[in-house]
This record gives structure tokens, C-alpha cells and sequence, in this order.
């Protein structure tokens, strides 16, 4: 007799009439919701303007979301191509099916278009919001509880997951590498921000710590997991993805930390500019936000760090994963 365990939702929509509401997106939402907040707390602290993650997640959330899904449908291509599968269901993302490696590299060229309609460095821009992606990828690996998946092999632990029986699982008690991943994700986001307190982390570093440390987490977790994936040289594709982009954000992080040195001073020049002719001009009220706008970046690490370590232990965040059952492969 089993004395503890999780249980898993009997369902993962609610309908309220004719609307569906689905955890899965449900997680997403809010995951999405987490980190343009708390980032914006981060540029803010960095001298950047009120409003400018928001602006630029307009382009960087949609970009992700569609490398996300592409990123799924084309390494699980026979969950909706082969034989007596139906190709339609490719476009059916409220069933779930993401893959983090697609959205943070599509997500990225749509903040890139962004920062570059504002003037902003990237860089400085992927620093401040990676400790909120984070959250947000700790929040949606919910929507897999929600679904029924992404679950490793069956154990007898207390904290096991339960499942039921579906066409396309098999009941059973099993671990829950969706909560491995969502408690490793917050861990990565603490872990970023001290070490951006502590070093003053900048032109992209922050970012680039972000992804190792979620991709070292990733790896062991995905080699839990049971469900079909395709194989390269005996271990699961995802883990192959994690240790080479591992390895390319550490070569960034030692690279970049010795062409590029130091934090940037300023990450919104427009902006920064703009309040200073307006305060050579005698507007007062921009003269007011200028210094503001122009302190150097080292000075305000200090007050974003001091209010990071607070807001992290406030906040939990994704970019989920996977499809119903053995959709889940990203």
C-alpha cells in the first residue's frame, strides 16, 4: 500500500461554459507573466526605462513561442506525420509540446528585432530577464502535471507521481522529473542572481550563466525520463542538445569575460541621451530622471541585486515542454 504520493489532476481543463481554460496554458500565461515582471524590476535597477521588457517581450514571446513548438513537431515529427497520424495536430500548442531549445533561440531573434527598434544591446537586455525566464520555466513545467507527463521511471519514493491510465500511458507510480525540473529551474534562477550581485555580470553573461546552469540540470533530468525519444549514440537527443549548448555557454562566458570586461554603463543610449539634452535644456522634469538614466551600471547592481535576492523568493517560473503523453519531448 502506498501511504504517499502525488496525485495528478483528473483533468486539465476546466470549462467555464463554452470557454476551455487549460492548465498547461494556464502555466504558461503566468509564467510569461512572472518574467517580463520581475525583468523589469532588473532593467529598471540596471538604469533602463519602465516598460521597455514589455515592449520587447511583445516581439520575443511570440518569436519563442512558435521556435518552441517547431522545435517539437520537427524532432517528435512522427507524433503527427507517420502513418495514422493526423498533421493537424502540429498546430494544436493547448495540447502542449514545447521545446525550450527552440524557444530561447527563436524567442532570441525576436528580442533582437526589438532591442533593435529601441537601440538596446541584446546582451544587456538577455541579462536582465534571464533569472525571470527561469521562473517562468520553474511555473510552466507545471502544465505537464496538468497533462500527465514528462515523468521518469517508476519509483516507490514518497514524493512519486502518480498516473493513470490513458491509450498512451500506463498507470503507475512513477518519478516526477517535471518537478525535478521546475525546483532545478528556480535553484538556476537564485544561483543567477547572486552570482550577477557578486561579479556585476554583464554583456551577456548573466544570460549565458543562465543556460549552463538550466542545461547541467537538464541533462541528468532527461536521462530519467521513459518516454519515446530518438536516440544518437545511446543517450536521448535532448541530452546531446544540453551538453552542446553547455559547452558553448561556458567558451561564451570565458570569451566574452575577456574581450568584454565589466558590466555595460548605460543599456538604453537613447533614452540616456535624450535626458540629457532635455536636462542641458532646462526641462526639469526629464533634467530630474537623467542621472538617473546615466549612472554606471556598477553603482546600480547594487540596488537591483538588493532587491533581487528578495523578489526571488517570491517568485516561482518553461517554457514547457510536451504534448499529451508521448507528445512530451523537448
Amino acid at each position: 500500500m502506498d501511504l504517499a504520493y502525488i496525485p495528478s489532476p483528473s483533468t486539465g481543463v476546466i470549462n467555464l461554459g463554452p470557454i476551455p481554460l487549460r492548465g498547461y496554458a494556464f502555466c504558461i500565461i503566468i509564467g510569461v507573466f512572472v518574467a517580463v515582471w520581475y525583468g523589469n524590476k532588473r532593467w529598471i535597477a540596471r538604469g533602463g526605462t519602465a516598460g521597455t521588457v514589455a515592449d520587447i517581450a511583445v516581439w520575443a514571446v511570440p518569436f519563442g513561442l512558435v521556435g518552441g513548438r517547431l522545435y517539437h513537431v520537427i524532432t517528435d515529427y512522427q507524433l503527427y506525420f507517420s502513418e495514422g497520424e493526423n498533421w493537424v495536430d502540429a498546430f494544436k500548442i493547448w495540447e502542449g509540446g514545447l521545446g525550450i531549445w527552440g524557444a530561447i533561440a527563436l524567442g532570441a531573434v525576436g528580442a533582437w528585432i526589438g532591442c533593435r527598434r529601441r537601440g538596446i544591446p541584446l546582451p544587456a537586455y538577455a541579462d536582465a530577464i534571464a533569472p525571470g525566464i527561469a521562473f517562468a520555466q520553474a511555473i510552466g513545467r507545471w502544465g505537464n502535471w496538468f497533462n500527465q507527463e514528462l515523468y521518469g521511471k517508476p519509483t516507490d519514493l514518497p514524493w512519486a507521481l502518480k498516473i493513470t491510465e490513458s491509450a498512451n500511458r500506463e498507470a503507475g507510480l512513477y518519478h516526477p522529473t517535471f518537478l525535478y525540473e521546475s525546483l532545478w529551474c528556480v535553484g538556476v534562477a537564485v544561483l543567477v542572481i547572486w552570482a550577477d550581485r557578486r561579479f556585476k555580470l554583464g554583456h551577456g553573461r548573466a544570460f549565458a550563466l543562465y543556460v549552463a546552469a538550466y542545461c547541467a540540470g537538464r541533462a541528468w533530468i532527461e536521462y530519467m525520463r521513459v518516454d519515446e525519444a530518438h536516440h544518437v549514440l545511446g543517450l536521448r537527443l535532448n541530452v546531446w542538445t544540453a551538453i552542446i549548448v553547455f559547452a558553448l555557454a561556458v567558451a561564451y562566458m570565458v570569451i566574452s569575460a575577456r574581450v568584454r570586461p565589466g558590466r555595460e554603463e548605460v543599456v538604453e543610449p537613447k533614452a540616456a541621451k535624450a535626458a540629457a539634452e532635455a536636462a542641458a535644456d532646462g526641462d526639469d522634469d526629464v533634467a530630474d530622471a537623467a542621472p538617473d538614466l546615466e549612472k554606471r551600471t556598477d553603482a546600480s547592481g547594487d540596488s537591483a541585486d538588493s532587491g533581487d535576492s528578495g523578489d526571488s523568493a517570491g517568485d516561482v517560473e518553461h517554457g514547457a515542454d510536451n504534448g499529451a503523453g508521448s507528445a512530451a519531448k523537448s
